[in-house]
């Protein structure tokens, strides 16, 4: 692994752009691009205010920046770096801003959630949507962009308004059997869209593209009801994490529940992997690193590891020396692929990973007791999302704040819980295998895959403490964001290097 310098930022604003080329950050009133691999400034745009909200197109040609504190909208080209757009909605306001999937419609959301106002940048034509409903999630479309979903309110009833997105014209609009809808969300293939109440009430509804009701699911009654809701990107499994603290599997034929996951404070069964990080990390002598055992149908060490594992009777220096050789034939055979000035510099050679260990059952997790006596207690599953291979999921259950639970989709059944010393803060997935990126606002940056779990130390001067992540497009590199700063984490790419960063292996 190998980290660039640390570059400065604000509220933690920083996007990858759609087409992986560039990588948009924040600094005040600036907007600074960069490419996405050298780190080098292609284009640098001055705002009239502070940003607080950007949003790449989906082509990433534009970009817009939302000033909310003034009510503007400023948009900005790449292939034109001399054209920009300013938006104003004046005494209306501005709370939310986003683009239409075409890139070339804006969807403003006044204050108070008055209307929401489509503005053209090809036509300069604008086009008005009344009563949207300030909810967690109220407004989606669907992944090829034909359609819009609008969760509204009015006459003291919930509805949902679908949209064409081509003309903006209404195409259906019917009311929701909900007390206090809180979100909806389209499932990854565009035919199903689901709908949920408030936590008061458990209730999720299904509809179809015309508006018809295909289910309705209630698990228990007389007790906070739903907190979080994921789809799989293959549209079958619907995910519903709640406040008892259990994560229900809907299925996409039936729409029953296929099985429920509970997060128990205690780990009993053996055939689950619990990971548990170090209190310290010892110190680094390279010829007694060690690999995760490898499993009983895992297929043949790689060569690195081999030759890491018939090394282990050496002593540090000569440690050091063959992996000092061995880093510098590989970077021999990977100078084409420039990035300028980003690698660090820090070190004389890139921190190691450092493997989690492997606790013994029975394993008791630190749990947290909520204030009984405050409002959104810390209770229930405040996180879940699917990997992009459909076949794990993790989640985070609020009163188990320090653990990440990994669930094996095709086994139905908890594979391994990953418990940290600090809060876990942000977990997200890479877009192009099951491989789970965690932040808990420390100095590293923890990585899971089927074949084990490693924790990094971010190089560099001062604490670099990870408030969130951001995977690239192409999985090879991750930004780690801070307070006040972010730097690229580039991933190593080469087979059999680093066997828990993505190969896959047996998990029984």
């Amino acid at each position: 692994m190998n980290f660039s310098e640390a570059f400065k930022l604000s509220s933690l604003l920083c996007k990858f752009s759609p087409d992986g080329k560039y990588l948009a950050s924040c600094v005040q009133y600036r907007l600074v691009v960069r490419d996405a691999n050298t780190l080098q400034i292609c284009q640098l745009y001055t705002c009239l205010d502070q940003i607080q909200h950007i949003e790449w197109s989906a082509d990433s040609l534009f970009i817009l920046c939302a000033l909310y504190k003034r009510g503007l909208v400023q948009v900005w080209s790449l292939e034109q770096p001399e054209w920009h757009c300013k938006i104003d909605e004046g005494s209306a306001g501005l709370v939310a801003s986003c683009w239409s999937p075409d890139g070339r419609h804006i969807l403003n959301t006044t204050e108070f959630h008055l209307r929401i106002t489509v503005w053209s940048l090809c036509t300069k034509s604008v086009s008005y949507i009344k009563y949207p409903k300030a909810c967690q999630q109220g407004i989606t479309f669907t992944r090829d962009g034909r359609y819009l979903a609008l969760a509204e309110r009015r006459d003291c009833k919930d509805y949902v308004s679908i949209l064409v997105c081509s003309d903006w014209q209404l195409l259906r609009h019917f009311d929701t059997d909900t007390q206090d809808l809180a979100g909806i969300e389209w499932a990854p293939n565009g035919c199903v869209l689901a709908a949920w109440d408030s936590c008061l009430e458990y209730k999720i509804l299904l509809y179809s593209l015309d508006g018809r009701l295909l289910s309705a699911f209630c698990a228990y009654e007389w007790s906070l009801g739903i907190k979080s809701v994921a789809w799989s990107p293959s549209s079958q499994f619907l995910a519903v994490g709640s406040y008892d603290g259990k994560v229900r599997i809907l299925n996409h034929v039936t729409w029953k529940m296929i099985t429920e996951f509970g997060h128990p404070a205690t780990i009993n069964n053996p055939k689950i992997v619990v990971y548990k990080e170090a209190e310290k990390s010892p110190p680094l002598v390279l010829g007694r690193l060690a690999f995760p055992p490898p499993r009983a149908a895992a297929g043949p060490l790689s060569s690195t590891e081999s030759e890491w594992r018939q090394r282990s009777h050496w002593d540090g220096h000569q440690a050091l020396q063959w992996y000092l050789a061995r880093r510098s034939s590989r970077n021999t055979a990977s100078q084409g692929r420039a990035r300028g000035q980003a690698l660090c510099a820090a070190a004389s050679f890139p921190p190691s990973p450092v493997f989690h260990e492997v606790a013994s059952v029975p394993v008791s997790l630190q749990t947290l007791k909520p204030a009984a006596d405050r409002a959104n207690p810390r209770i229930g599953i405040g996180a879940l999302a699917f990997s992009p291979d459909n076949c794990f999921l993790a989640t985070r259950s609020d009163s188990v704040p320090t653990a990440v639970w990994i669930w094996d989709i095709q086994k139905l059944r908890l594979l391994a819980v990953l418990e940290q010393l600090s809060a876990v803060r942000c977990f997200q997935w890479d877009p192009r295998q099951a491989r789970l990126a965690i932040c808990t606002g420390g100095g590293k940056v923890y990585l899971w895959s089927p074949a084990g779990c490693v924790s990094v130390q971010v190089p560099g001067e001062g604490d670099f403490q990870v408030l969130s992540v951001c995977w690239h497009l192409s999985g090879d590199s991750l930004a780690l964001l801070s307070k006040d700063h972010f730097c690229l984490c580039f991933l190593e790419t080469e087979q059999g290097v680093g066997t828990a960063f993505g190969q896959r292996g047996d998990h029984t």
